[in-house]
């Protein structure tokens, strides 16, 4: 839906200053992929704090006790 929303967008933009659209198709790619170093640290970060309470929630799965 994200991509439609912004397909639609993008074709607005370029009927009404079409230099700005061609612009925009340029920097959009370079920008994802200057981005993409804090996503995968991000992704790193979440699963290292989710082993982190695995471990730690550890003991009381082993005694039986389960998550509502």
């Amino acid at each position: 839906m994200k991509l439609l929303l912004f397909l639609l967008l993008w074709c607005v933009l370029f009927l009404l200053c079409w230099p700005l659209a061609l612009l925009l198709v340029v920097i959009v790619p370079v920008l994802w992929l200057l981005l993409l170093p804090f996503r995968l640290a991000w992704i790193v970060t979440e699963a290292t704090l989710a082993l982190i309470k695995a471990l730690l929630f550890l003991p009381a799965r082993l005694l039986g006790h389960r998550p509502a």
